[in-house]
């Protein structure tokens, strides 16, 4: 006990002063959206010419034998869309959906973060290198048209999964070709720098392997480039228990801005109070005490578990988070009908579903909402964390 307690006194002693927090920028103090961008059909002029990301054989259009969603999108605004092979809707309409490929889709995008005040979008940018690139690197440039058009800020997110050579080529995409949008009045800068995301370091699965020093590496290579580096970190980043692996703890620390991965973590507000106890107040004490700034993960809810609750589960997310004093929210995510997570405009009821799809719709616990209401939810939690409305754990937000 005595050669603990003079430990710990020789450490309050030679603690180093808290570094002051960032000022509001383009991420801090802001609601970013992870952005995919990564759908398209057969027939949509695309490079790719595949229902990327819709179905799981691209080949061969979407049905309820072949999907990669659990979501269906309302697609009443966007002016070009593509005949699927599901049935139709049970309200009689073909099942139609969009491409990416396709600027007018992604200028409706923005223009709803424009309407509902989502202020950053951090689009992601997996391995684009292979067969994908040509579609990645097109719908680049239709990001920064439609940011530049709607007055909204973007990021490149590079997401690492299974980029075997990703070591020299994240380098070599940057320098080449990313780097390009940095001139854009759109691109997102925070402390006057341009903001680059890098999502994968450190998670414990096989399809991020790459070592500690491999990563370290690619991070100061990074910040060499003058860039402001956010990270999209395991959940137990702080710990490297759970989802992280060992030998991480000072990559984890590298990053300007960390933002620990939360979906398939929690699923109800009581498990976000948990989170916040176990989880956000400690990660917040240590961003704070090392200049870090932090950006936890705020989601809706995955759609085919039920866990939405009619937007009380993510509210009581952006109660919390907002009341740990977190420098920004990251968005989990704008447009991921994959997995159900999505805050873009949704099917409000079953009329708007395939007939058989199974899929279910915003109104799904008996609570009717309007399509666009997480993204309306989402613009009042960003509203509290601005300080615009007061810290609330009531939900302001008509479902309608």
């Amino acid at each position: 006990m005595a050669a603990a307690a003079a430990v710990a006194g020789t450490a309050a002693t030679t603690a180093v002063p808290r570094p002051l927090a960032s000022p509001p920028g383009d991420v801090v103090g802001k609601i970013t959206v992870g952005y995919q961008g990564w759908f398209a059909a057969i027939g949509d002029g695309s490079p790719l010419n595949g229902w990327w990301h819709w179905s799981n054989n691209w080949g061969q259009p979407p049905s309820s034998s072949n999907k990669a969603i659990i979501s269906w999108p309302d697609v009443r605004e966007y002016t070009r869309v593509y005949r699927s092979a599901f049935n139709n809707l049970n309200n009689g309409q073909p099942a139609n959906l969009y491409s990416n490929y396709d600027q007018q889709t992604v200028d409706t995008h923005f223009k709803w973060m424009q309407q509902y005040n989502c202020d950053t979008a951090a689009l992601q940018r997996f391995n684009p290198t292979g067969g994908e690139g040509p579609i990645r690197d097109a719908v680049t440039a239709k990001v920064r048209a439609a940011a530049e058009k709607y007055s909204r800020k973007f990021y490149i997110m590079y997401d690492v999964t299974n980029w075997t050579n990703m070591q020299s080529e994240i380098k070599a995409d940057w320098t080449n070709k990313m780097r390009a949008y940095t001139s854009s009045s759109a691109y997102a800068r925070q402390n006057g720098k341009p903001v680059v995301g890098i999502w994968g370091f450190g998670f414990n699965d096989g399809g991020r392997p790459f070592t500690p020093s491999q990563c370290q590496d690619v991070i100061n290579w990074f910040k060499g480039q003058g860039v402001y580096l956010m990270g999209g970190v395991p959940t137990w980043w702080r710990t490297e228990t759970g989802d992280s692996r060992t030998g991480f703890a000072s990559v984890y620390r590298s990053f300007n801005m960390l933002s620990p991965w939360m979906v398939g973590r929690i699923g109800s507000p009581a498990d976000s109070d948990n989170f916040y106890n176990v989880a956000n107040a400690p990660d917040q004490a240590e961003c704070n005490a090392r200049g870090i700034d932090y950006q936890p993960c705020v989601l809706p809810g995955d759609m085919s578990q039920r866990h939405r609750r009619h937007g009380d589960f993510m509210w009581r997310q952006f109660y919390n988070m907002v009341r740990v004093g977190a420098q920004g929210i990251y968005i989990s995510m704008f447009d991921e009908f994959n997995e159900g997570n999505q805050i873009a405009k949704t099917a409000e009821n079953a009329g708007m579903v395939p007939s058989g799809s199974g899929f279910w719709a915003l109104d799904e616990d008996g609570t009717p909402c309007s399509s666009d209401y997480y993204l309306r939810l989402t613009g009042d939690g960003g509203r509290m964390l601005k300080r615009q409305i007061a810290l609330t754990p009531n939900r302001p937000t008509p479902t309608v």
